[in-house]
């Protein structure tokens, strides 16, 4: 696989789950479960620098592409997490096209970026020279900043994937969570996003927790959608196991 992106298309669900609790072990088995992709989150989850470092030393095979969202859009975190043994980074609060550019050349060698080289002891599915794999870069749209710009943000070249937090976005809009799902009209956010990726040929990628807003992600465009989070998985694997032992 030399790109996710040329792996995966553009037109097809991509089902994902997010890793918030920062447990290395649990963090390593996330990719087994089932799901198509895996986030560790860095910016607010418990993935810190250590614990995304030992994750992928655990890491005993390549079975789907697994990202780290970081801290901060920062060359030093996208190198960072990339150097770990990441596919690739899903960067926050990214206002414009010159913020996207930096994430991109942040998670480049050059002559495309600046990247710099030092793969870590233990990360041998990374994407270090001669791996064969192209870092996966996606940039967070947050902000009605972000929102006026989406278009020239998804034009960036080597870009891969917009993503939307929609709790973030909701509040930076004023709007009502359950309202702005829903909202399909001309110029609504969500369909506006999603239609300036597929103008752009990149991915639309999108948190959602559960399984009814994830589809209606899907409905509004967005492929890369992550279904739940690990607590959200671990409720739902304790409740189905209780009802299958019980028959309740």
């Amino acid at each position: 696989m030399t790109s996710i992106a040329n792996e995966s298309g553009t037109g097809s669900l991509k089902a994902g789950i997010w890793g918030t609790l920062g447990e290395p072990r649990l963090g390593a088995q996330l990719e087994n479960v089932g799901f198509d992709w895996v986030c560790l989150d860095g910016q607010h989850g418990h993935y810190d620098d250590r614990a995304v470092r030992e994750t992928f030393a655990l890491r005993k095979k390549h079975q789907v592409p697994v990202l780290v969202r970081t801290l901060w859009n920062d060359h030093a975190l996208i190198g960072r997490a990339l150097d770990a043994g990441a596919d690739g980074v899903i960067v926050p609060m990214v206002q414009n096209a010159e913020q996207a550019e930096a994430a991109v050349a942040a998670a480049h060698y050059a002559p495309r970026g600046g990247r710099s080289l030092g793969p870590m002891q233990g990360a041998p599915y990374g994407t270090a020279p001669g791996s064969g794999r192209k870092p996966f870069v996606a940039v967070m749209v947050e902000s009605q900043v972000a929102l006026d710009q989406v278009d020239a943000i998804a034009a960036t070249p080597d870009l891969d994937m917009i993503f939307v937090g929609p709790f973030d976005l909701s509040i930076a809009l004023s709007r009502d969570i359950e309202d702005m799902m829903v909202d399909t009209a001309d110029g609504a956010p969500l369909p506006t996003i999603a239609a300036a990726c597929q103008r752009a040929g990149i991915h639309a990628g999108a948190f959602a927790g559960t399984p009814q807003r994830a589809a209606q992600m899907v409905g509004h465009g967005f492929s890369w959608v992550a279904v739940t989070s690990d607590i959200g998985a671990l409720a739902f694997g304790g409740s189905a196991a209780i009802q299958q032992a019980t028959g309740a």
